[in-house]
């Protein structure tokens, strides 16, 4: 994978879950930037470029639908991977009518995850 200057933003307010896939992603190679306050993140993409983001959707702040909306206002190229621990097929529904290019409940399996990433990234060069 060629090497990017953009990183992949991961927004959700579980700084474990944060810690978790910076881990799984920079296994692969690939650099996060971590956010647990989705406002910030909106600031962030203001003024950079973002490779990619991974957005929770069930979040105090903000939740993940609205700022999907938002950043698709502000770079509507930036590709969306969503994910959830709720069941609830109507967000996966509005996720994908939004543009997401993938939906995770959390749990999910590692693998299917990065290859989601993998996927995102490579659809964007």
């Amino acid at each position: 994978m060629p090497e990017r200057s953009e990183k992949i933003c991961v927004v959700d307010d579980d700084m474990s879950l944060l810690k978790a896939l910076d881990r799984l992603l920079g296994s692969a190679g690939l650099q996060t930037l971590p956010f647990n306050d989705p406002r910030l993140f909106l600031e962030h993409v203001r003024n950079h470029p973002v490779a990619l983001a991974i957005l929770d959707v069930s979040m105090p702040q903000i939740n993940g639908l609205e700022v999907q909306r938002l950043l698709h206002d502000m770079a509507p190229a930036t590709p969306v991977i969503m994910m959830t621990a709720l069941d609830n097929p109507e967000a996966d529904r509005l996720a994908f009518v939004q543009g997401a290019v993938a939906f995770f409940a959390k749990p999910f399996d590692d693998a299917a995850f990065l290859e989601a990433v993998l996927r995102a990234l490579l659809a964007d060069e």
